[in-house]
């Protein structure tokens, strides 16, 4: 069975059993706890904690995973993998024990086929009915059934819901290892690969577990791993899903798989890093220096790293994406879709990391060859740190390497000068504290979920009820409304302000966010008091929010326009949309150039002089992708989605406020673009009055400059030009007038000097000419010069020298006198300091040389 057919055998024989067929999410978890998505159930983890609702009692999935703990091991075992898929099933208190039973063991010996004689069960020690039912309902024999202890339950922490499990393991027979099942047999012989657990308590602090109202299953059997077993194979690499991969790593290193164990651990972890790399970028990761980013850089230089070092010289990404997406990509077409941006995101990084092997090699091979020698056993933490800091060298890559001497790395010392060297950042939390969130689900459970009425401005006041008050610390508190116009922060557009008044009290709200996944939390302060059930008036505030709604739908258009002009690569990272300005992270490669945003801001501005209407319909999300609507990252959309078009180029998913008619918008200005990280750019624009009053800040300024240079506001570059050009011509004359002192100095100093060293103060020079200085005495004959001198406070210090002398160290020696540093070669090397008290001490030193 090859993986299209395990695919469509696993998710139609569900489908066939009532259950609702979920397309997988994205490896990035909308859970704020979980770097990647990790398991087939996170995407599902609202509907079991009961914060949403799930639009169907039953679900399937083939979801895709990610994990990063096994990185380090990847290649050199036949089994272990970063991106996986994991196949489940998944009740909502639908089914429970008896169900998940039946429905696995029907799928495992009729659908896969697998002989019920090669298979094992597990249960936990306490759960009898999992037993009965393995035994009594299926006919699992009774001796192929055991108990287990912790291995075999399964929870969320140390509070929530929790449950018993099962697992079901597949035999290889006794070439792998010894008899005795699960419990006791070989590891290598008893693979488990389905787990079924049953979500039957809720768990109290102190460890006291009541029965769940609500019993819920979730099921997880690794893709890879089913295939590997149904294929009868020892290896994950060994399926059809790897085969391209692995002929592919093969070329890069021209070497064939099954050679010899060297070379296929290579192989195996250039093919197993390359499909990962692939899938994340697909799904939004970018390579960076931290989080998810980090992880995917280190990923890309692993794989190179490994073939570099079989004697690769060309690119890997084409070949790798390439072999991909031959497996992969009718089950995700996406990949298809992008696969021009990721070959690029992937070859940029590529190239950037073969630039900083050379360099960190170089150095790395001169310092293990040298510990080496000298009998060390481990490279220092200050090595490791400057080909880190210097050079880009990851540590994980200086372990590899040095570990293939039989070196360590010390790791202390690395993390040690790590700290001295980083400024730790901070994070300032904009959430309340609160002593339990079951207020919130309190209030949920009575309530239910939160209603936004206030999209229209004939809504930005109504009547509506109080439903409770929460008191928080320093005064603040939380307030729930029955039906509120106030706008949530989502999606990057913040949450408005405004009041709740009723008789007895006035609450100022300064922020608005989404609480509990369905709750609407007014955060402000109370004067007065406000009782459950009392009736008042919200008021949001009109101004703040007309001029949000304006700069967020200039962010759609500066989004199509984006897209437009530098290519459908273009995706937004994340946004930042106030009253006051818009914020817009995308992911592109290189700087926006002058032309492309003049391009942009014209496509732009055209849709809002064009004035159409900003139409949005509610329809199901496959609907709205096949509309062409685009998603922006991050967000997390239901099966009804709210799709915004804004003109004739913006087509896109989005719950937030928007203009009427894009002339509303006014103008849209540009007030920055630049780069916040690898691959992602940044650009924070204005739209409307604020664009109006840099408009005037702007020429208020261009007036006064044309003041200074007395000329009119047309003819203010040209003016400035003509000035420029004459400071230019007077910075030659300058220049030339004291390079002529200079030579002068030069032939003084030869006359008056006797031997062959020449040691002189000369102010008023800065390093570069004491350099020139420098060369040109030792050209006269002599075989060290030093020349040291005061400029704007600072001093310079060069030394020159015919290689009797070492420069590079004794100007170090010489500029720690003053305070500072610097460095060059052994034959020349400049330095400087801001001590200029130790001016003379240096001298005095510099003569002893």
């Amino acid at each position: 069975m090859d993986a299209a057919r395990l695919r469509s055998t696993f998710l139609d024989y569900f489908a066939r059993e009532g259950h609702r067929v979920v397309p997988s999410a994205s490896l990035i978890p909308h859970d704020p706890t979980l770097l990647f998505t990790v398991a087939g159930m996170v995407p599902f983890k609202p509907y079991f904690l009961g914060e949403q609702t799930p639009p169907s009692p039953r679900a399937v999935s083939i979801q895709k995973c990610f994990r990063v703990p096994d990185i380090d091991i990847i290649g050199t075992t036949q089994r272990h993998l970063t991106f996986f898929e994991m196949m489940g099933n998944f009740s909502f208190g639908d089914y429970f024990k008896e169900g998940a039973i039946q429905f696995a063991w029907g799928l495992i010996t009729e659908g896969f086929g697998l002989d019920p004689d090669r298979l094992w069960v597990t249960v936990h020690h306490s759960d009898d009915e999992a037993e009965t039912l393995w035994r009594d309902l299926v006919g699992v024999r009774p001796e192929r059934i055991q108990r287990l202890g912790a291995d075999n339950f399964w929870d969320m922490g140390e509070t929530g819901p929790c449950g018993p499990c099962s697992e079901v393991f597949f035999d290889k027979g006794p070439q792998f290892g010894a008899d005795g099942g699960p419990a006791t047999g070989g590891e290598d012989r008893f693979i488990e690969f389905w787990n079924l657990v049953f979500m039957q308590f809720e768990k109290a602090p102190g460890g006291q577990m009541t029965e769940l109202p609500q019993q819920n299953i979730d099921t997880g059997a690794g893709f890879e791993r089913v295939l590997s077993i149904l294929n009868g194979v020892d290896s994950v690499f060994a399926t059809d899903l790897f085969a391209p991969l692995l002929d592919a790593a093969s070329r890069a290193i021209d070497t064939p798989y099954g050679r010899d164990e060297e070379s296929d651990v290579a192989i195996r972890r250039i093919a197993e890093h390359g499909r990962a790399m692939t899938i994340l970028v697909s799904d939004g990761v970018l390579p960076s220096n931290e989080g998810r980013g980090y992880v995917l850089r280190r990923l890309i230089r692993r794989a190179i790293l490994a073939a570099r070092r079989h004697g690769a010289t060309q690119s890997l990404i084409e070949p790798l994406v390439n072999a991909t997406l031959e497996k992969m990509g009718e089950a995700y077409p996406v990949l298809v879709n992008d696969r021009d941006l990721i070959v690029e995101t992937l070859l940029r990084e590529e190239a950037g990391f073969s630039r900083t092997l050379r360099a960190g090699m170089t150095l790395l091979d001169e310092a293990r060859t040298r510990l080496v020698a000298e009998g060390a056993t481990e490279i220092p933490g200050d090595v490791a740190f400057r080909l880190h800091d210097t050079h880009g060298f990851p540590i994980e890559l200086t372990s590899e390497v040095a570990a293939e001497s039989g070196l360590g790395v010390d790791h202390d010392g690395f993390e040690r000068a790590m700290t001295e060297q980083r400024e730790r950042a901070r994070a300032n939390s904009k959430n309340l504290r609160r002593a339990d969130d079951g207020h919130y689900h309190e209030i949920l459970e009575r309530h239910g979920s939160s209603q936004f009425v206030g999209r229209d401005v004939s809504r930005y006041s109504i009547e509506t009820t109080a439903l409770a008050v929460l008191a928080g610390e320093d005064g603040e508190s939380e307030l729930f409304l029955e039906l509120t116009p106030f706008y949530a922060e989502s999606g990057g557009q913040v949450g408005d302000r405004g009041t709740f008044v009723t008789e007895s009290g006035r609450f100022e709200i300064h922020d608005t966010q989404n609480v509990a996944g369905g709750l609407i939390a007014h955060r402000g302060r109370l004067v007065g008091e406000i009782l459950p059930g009392q009736s008042g008036v919200a008021t949001i505030d009109p101004l703040r929010r007309e001029a949000t709604r304006r700069n967020h739908t200039a962010t759609h258009l500066l989004h199509a326009a984006l897209r437009e002009v530098l290519g459908d690569h273009v995706r937004q990272q994340g946004s930042y949309v106030g009253p006051d300005r818009l914020r817009f992270d995308f992911a592109h490669g290189g700087a926006v150039s002058a032309e492309e945003m003049g391009e942009i801001l014209a496509r732009a501005n055209g849709d809002v002089l064009h004035n159409p209407e900003v139409e949005t319909v509610e329809t199901s999300k496959e609907q709205a992708e096949h509309m062409g609507a685009i998603a922006f990252f991050g967000d997390k959309y239901g099966d009804v989605v709210r799709v915004v078009r804004a003109g004739e180029h913006s087509l896109e998913f989005c719950g937030g406020t928007h203009v009427s008619r894009l002339g509303d918008i006014g103008q849209i200005q540009v007030v920055s673009e630049g780069s916040i990280g690898a691959n992602t750019r940044r650009i924070e624009a204005i739209s409307a009055m604020s664009a109006l009053e840099r408009s005037r800040e702007l020429e208020g300024s261009l007036g006064a400059v044309a003041t200074l240079l007395r000329t009119s506001l047309d003819d203010v570059v040209p003016a400035l030009g003509r000035v420029l050009e004459r400071q230019r011509d007077l910075e030659k004359e300058i220049q030339s007038a004291r390079q002529a002192q200079l030579d002068q100095m030069g032939a003084a100093l030869s006359r008056e000097s006797e031997g062959d060293r020449i040691v002189a103060r000369i102010d008023g020079y800065p390093g570069d000419q004491l350099r020139v200085l420098a060369q040109s005495l030792q050209r006269s004959g002599r075989r060290v010069v030093v020349l040291a001198g005061l400029v704007e406070d600072k001093v310079a210090v060069v030394v020159a020298s015919d290689g009797s002398l070492d420069a590079a160290r004794s100007v170090k020696d010489l500029a720690a006198l003053v305070g500072g540093g610097g460095g060059g070669s052994t034959q020349l090397a400049l330095a400087g300091g801001r001590d200029a008290g130790g001016l003379d001490a240096l001298l005095h030193s510099a003569a002893q040389l």
